[in-house]
């Protein structure tokens, strides 16, 4: 397994300061910097929960995105999944043909545009969604371990107000 970075510095100051400066010079200051936390939990729980659903379930954490979206947001175009689980359209099309093609998922057309598939879970879907979903719950529960209910409520809070900014127009200005 590689090496993690220590992301204490080396002193035990805590700076809440997103910059610091280093021989002169200023640099991220990993342990206050929020998007570096947003990542590496992201890619370090998806990695795992990946391998664990293929193991367990035959699919992966983008079908399983998919998957859920569409039990909680029946029927979705593919578009609307995109914006929901947050995932380019190239993902979201491999991961419904896969469900597709396993009898997951069925499509048919739109009532307003007969070339827009509204997507759904078929039968089998719902009931591999239903063997997921408390593995799903036990890895958030096992996620956030340790974590007072209030700073989970807080977590929350900020985190859907860092979504919202994110879609912003001209966020990066």
């Amino acid at each position: 397994m590689s090496e993690r970075p220590n992301l204490r510095r080396p002193d035990g100051d805590d700076d809440p300061q997103s910059v610091r400066v280093m021989e002169g010079r200023r640099v991220l200051n990993l342990p206050a910097y929020i998007p570096y936390y947003l990542v590496a939990v992201n890619n370090a729980q998806s990695a795992v929960a990946s391998a664990d659903y293929l193991r367990r379930f035959g699919i992966g954490v983008t079908e399983w995105r998919v998957l859920s979206t569409l039990a909680a947001l029946p029927p979705s175009p593919a578009a609307r999944l995109c914006e929901i689980v947050a995932l380019d359209k190239a993902a979201v099309s491999r991961a419904l043909s896969r469900l597709d093609a396993d009898g997951q998922v069925q499509a048919r057309p739109g009532e307003r545009d007969p070339r827009r598939r509204l997507w759904s879970l078929t039968d089998s879907g719902w009931d591999l969604h239903e063997q997921m979903l408390d593995a799903a719950l036990a890895r958030e529960a096992w996620l956030t371990e340790g974590i007072a209910p209030a700073d989970l409520d807080a977590c929350r809070r900020a985190l859907r107000q860092m979504l919202q900014n994110v879609r912003k127009p001209n966020h990066t200005e």
